[in-house]
This record gives C-alpha cells, sequence and structure tokens, in this order.
C-alpha cells in the first residue's frame, strides 16, 4: 500500500473514531441522564466539552503542524482518545464525565489538524476536494455505523458502557495505519511559515468565510446531537432519524467532487444552505413519516458544508496552510461548543413554556422539541444570504486571478 493510501486510510479510521463518539454519545444520552440525574442543561454542558476539546487542540495542531509534523499530533489523539474513552466508561460523577469528554474532543481536533493539510499537501486540484469530500465522508459513515450499532446495543440491553468501549476499535485501526508513515510537505511555499499563514489568514475573504463556519457548523452539529431528545416524540426513531441522514451526507460526499466539479465550492455551499433551511424548518412542523421526509432535504442541505469550506480555504486561500484550515475547522467546533448548552436552555425553557399552558406527556416534548427547531432555522437563513454575496466575490476574484 503507498504512503499515501496508507496515510489517507489511516484518516478515515480516525475520523471514525470521532463520529463513533458522537453518534454512540447521542444514543446514550438519555441513558447518561437517567443515570446521573442530568438535566438537558447539564448534558448540553458535557456535549461542549466534546465540541470545546475540538477547537482547542485544533488551533494548537494548526500552529505547530510544519514543526512536528502530523504523525506526533496523531499519536497525541491516539492517547487522548484512548484515555477519553477509559475514563468514560469508569466515569462515576458528573466531573469526570466533562473531562473524559473533553479528551475525546481534544484527539477528535488534533485528527482534523493533522489529517486535512496532509490530504491538500497529497493530492491536487479537483482530485483534492474529491479526497477531502471522501475523507469527510467518513464523518456522517461513522454516525451511520454508530448510531445503528447503538440501536442495536440499547434495543439488547446492552449498556451504555459497553457501547463506548466499541469507540476503541476504529482508534487501534488508525494508529496501526499511521505508525512508521512519513508526512507529505506543504506544497506552498508560504503555507510552512507562520509569517505566511497570518498574512493570508487577515485577508477579508479568510475572515469572512471564518465567522461563517460558525454558522455551518451549528446547522450540522445542533439538531443532529440533540436528534434523541428532540424528536423522541415525533412518531419517528431518533437513532434511524440520525443513521439516515448521516448516510445520505455520507454518500454526498463521496460524489463531492463531481459536484464541487459541476457547481463550483461556493454555488455548493450556497445550495447546501438553502436544503439546509428547507429541511430544518420541516424538522420543525412534521411528525411522523414526514420526519424521514425532513431528514433527506436536512442531510443533502448539510453533507457538503465541512468538508467544502476546508476546501475552500485550501483552494482560494492556500498560504493560510495547515493553520488557516484548523483555524477555520476550530471556528466550527467553537461554536458548537457555545451553543450546545444554549440549545440545552432551549429545551429546557419551551418545555417551561409549553407546561405552563397546560402540555404533558408526550405533546408536551414534541412541542419544545418543535419550537426549539425553528429556533435553529434562523443559521442557515443568514448563510443563503451570505453565500450569495460569496459567489459574486468569488468570480470577482477568479476574473482577475483564475484559479486552477
Amino acid at each position: 500500500m503507498k504512503t499515501e493510501t496508507r496515510l489517507f486510510w489511516g484518516s478515515c479510521f480516525a475520523l471514525i473514531t470521532t463520529a463513533f463518539s458522537f453518534s454512540i454519545r447521542a444514543g446514550i444520552l438519555g441513558q447518561l441522564g437517567e443515570k446521573l440525574s442530568l438535566s438537558a442543561s447539564q448534558l448540553g454542558v458535557i456535549n461542549s466539552m466534546w465540541f470545546l476539546g475540538f477547537p482547542i487542540s485544533m488551533l494548537v495542531g494548526g500552529l505547530i503542524y510544519h514543526k512536528v509534523g502530523g504523525k506526533v499530533i496523531m499519536q497525541f489523539a491516539f492517547f487522548a482518545h484512548a484515555l477519553g474513552i477509559l475514563l468514560t466508561i469508569f466515569s462515576g460523577s458528573y466531573g469526570v464525565l466533562l473531562f473524559s469528554t473533553l479528551l475525546i474532543g481534544l484527539g477528535n481536533g488534533c485528527t482534523e489538524a493533522a489529517c486535512n493539510p496532509m490530504i491538500a499537501d497529497a493530492f491536487e486540484g479537483v482530485t483534492m476536494a474529491k479526497m477531502m469530500n471522501r475523507f469527510h465522508m467518513w464523518f456522517p459513515g461513522g454516525i451511520v455505523i454508530g448510531a445503528l450499532i447503538s440501536k442495536f446495543m440499547t434495543d439488547a440491553n446492552l449498556g451504555w458502557k459497553a457501547q463506548i468501549w466499541v469507540i476503541m476499535i476504529p482508534t487501534i485501526a488508525y494508529a496501526y495505519l499511521f505508525w512508521g508513515q512519513a508526512w507529505p510537505k506543504a506544497k506552498v511555499e508560504d503555507a510552512s511559515s507562520l509569517g505566511g499563514n497570518f498574512k493570508a489568514m487577515v485577508s477579508p475573504l479568510f475572515i469572512v468565510m471564518f465567522l461563517l463556519m460558525a454558522l455551518t457548523a451549528i446547522c450540522e452539529f445542533g439538531p443532529q446531537q440533540w436528534v434523541g431528545l428532540i424528536l423522541a416524540k415525533s412518531g419517528a426513531h431518533p437513532m434511524l432519524i440520525l443513521a439516515l441522514t448521516a448516510g445520505l451526507m455520507a454518500v454526498a460526499r463521496y460524489f463531492g467532487g463531481n459536484a464541487v466539479g459541476k457547481f463550483n465550492t461556493t454555488g455548493v455551499l450556497l445550495g447546501s444552505a438553502v436544503l439546509a433551511t428547507i429541511g430544518i424548518f420541516l424538522f420543525s412542523t412534521q411528525t411522523g413519516g414526514m420526519a424521514y421526509v425532513a431528514a433527506i432535504v436536512y442531510a443533502l442541505g448539510i453533507a457538503y458544508f465541512w468538508p467544502n469550506m476546508i476546501g475552500f480555504i485550501a483552494k482560494y486561500i492556500p498560504a493560510s496552510g495547515a493553520l488557516g484550515m484548523s483555524a477555520v475547522g476550530a471556528m466550527g467546533m467553537f461554536s458548537s461548543s457555545i451553543f450546545q448548552p444554549i440549545i440545552g436552555g432551549w429545551i429546557d425553557s419551551n418545555k417551561a413554556e409549553a407546561v405552563a399552558k397546560g402540555l404533558k406527556g408526550d405533546e408536551l416534548d414534541l412541542v419544545a422539541g418543535q419550537a426549539t427547531l425553528q429556533t435553529m432555522t434562523l443559521f442557515p437563513i443568514i448563510l443563503v444570504v451570505a453565500f450569495v454575496v460569496v459567489l459574486f466575490w468569488v468570480k470577482k476574484i477568479e476574473s482577475e486571478n483564475p484559479v486552477a
């Protein structure tokens, strides 16, 4: 197996680890809440640790990538993943659970910090866009596998600890694949210079995309992370919704290179924002079988956000290097960290309002969940307007200085 091929597959297994830590935790969120008597707001704080660890290690990884190399960063990722998994399994308190979730988040961030620039340096042009999308397909792909595993194990009355052990499988796999491999050098000379990175990162286009990443990330991670609690009383099985959404995302990302080749990166992002708006709105209004239709539209909307926001930076602002890609990814996860407890607070607040109106039982949970989703539609609406502006901006840039 060629070095770049082995590195690519190691990256995929590392991202599957990230996905398992996302979907399996979503599947056991209710069990954790009951076991430790936690409120939705407290569960939101636990979720936020996963998202908070991500940007911290992404930024640090981006800063040191060209100094220590991706291999060292991924060695730390393995340490953080393994220790985080073990502490989660053997934790008996809220505090230890917060710390273990933070460690897993740190490992996940290292994966992005090391693997995104590796793919950008190992492949060229449209091939780079294709491989970036195929790498990122394993996040939703891993979510599908993790969600189905979680559902099967829950139905079989296997405890949440047994489900967490499953995350260790792809962790060991990526450690084996990365072992002893040499990572590619930076293609753009300025990309390996922190001075060149920072100069590129203060450009108006980078700043705008940096800010928009916050919104694309919460569109993707907001509804998905809370699917179990928000949709539990909608008449559709939450984990099947998660699996359907993630499965369609994986398929869409597999063909991501074709979509980018036809509509350009910015066109794909604009179309994604439109579909995400429709999808989240449908989630907030539909029940039963229509919830699955909403999941289809939503999945097609969010599928191309993350890989093509990273790909946009690699293509149009290459001098920002590993640091630029890591900073954009970190912004996405940092915004998600901030909004997780906020979303939990929205759910608690909407439940309180529904109780005040005399609602009870399943109707109470459904109304509160849908009200929360209606609030979330604001995020993709802003993105639609923003990406229209970016589309014309990029066309102007390309007319002045064509990009291969």
